[in-house]
C-alpha cells in the first residue's frame, strides 16, 4: 500500500476514532455538568482555573507519559496499527501482513505502543494478539480537548481585544 494511502486511511480512522471517543466523553461530561453549551459557558469565565484544575485532578497520567503516547501516535504506520487494533484483535502476524514492511519492524511498531500504554500484548500459544487499550487513548483525548478550550478561549479573547480595537478607531 502506498504511503498517501496509507497516511489517508489512517487520518481518516483517527478522525472516526476522536469523534468517536470524544462523543462518548461528551456524553459522560453531559451527565456531570449539564449540556454541552452551560459547559462552554461555565469554561468561558475562567477557563484557565477549570482547565489548570481538571489537569491537576483528573489527568492520571504524568508528563512522560503523555510524551510516550504521543511519540508513539507521531508514526503514520503506528496510527494505523493501533485502528487496526481498535477495530478488532489481531495478531502482529496478521498486521505485518497489511505493510510493505517486515515482521521484526511491525513488532518495533507494536512494541512502541505497548511502551506508551495504548495497546497491549497477549501471548496466546505461538502468536502475540494485540489489544488496544481504550482508557489511555481516552486519557490523551481528554488532554488535547482541554488544550483545544484554552486555545479557543485564547482565540476568542484576541477576537474581542480586536473588536474592542476597532471599534476604538471608528469612534
Amino acid at each position: 500500500m502506498s504511503e498517501d494511502r496509507l497516511e489517508t486511511r489512517s487520518t481518516l480512522f483517527g478522525q472516526e476514532l476522536i469523534g468517536l471517543v470524544r462523543r462518548r466523553l461528551l456524553h459522560r461530561r453531559e451527565r456531570k455538568v449539564g449540556r454541552r453549551s452551560d459547559f462552554v459557558a461555565s469554561c468561558a469565565g475562567s477557563p484557565a482555573w477549570i482547565i489548570y484544575n481538571r489537569m491537576v485532578a483528573d489527568r492520571g497520567l504524568t508528563e512522560a507519559e503523555f510524551d510516550r503516547i504521543f511519540h508513539a501516535l507521531a508514526d503514520v504506520t503506528r496510527r494505523d496499527i493501533l485502528g487496526r487494533a481498535i477495530r478488532s484483535d489481531k495478531s502482529v502476524s496478521a498486521l505485518s501482513r497489511h505493510y510493505s514492511i517486515s515482521l521484526t519492524a511491525v513488532q518495533k511498531h507494536t512494541a512502541v505502543l505497548e511502551r506508551a500504554a495504548l495497546v497491549t500484548k497477549e501471548r496466546r500459544g505461538r502468536e502475540q494478539i494485540v489489544h488496544a487499550n481504550g482508557s489511555t487513548i481516552a486519557k490523551a483525548i481528554a488532554l488535547l480537548d482541554q488544550y483545544e478550550a484554552l486555545w479557543i478561549y485564547r482565540a476568542n479573547r484576541i477576537a474581542d481585544i480586536l473588536a474592542t480595537a476597532d471599534e476604538g478607531e471608528q469612534s
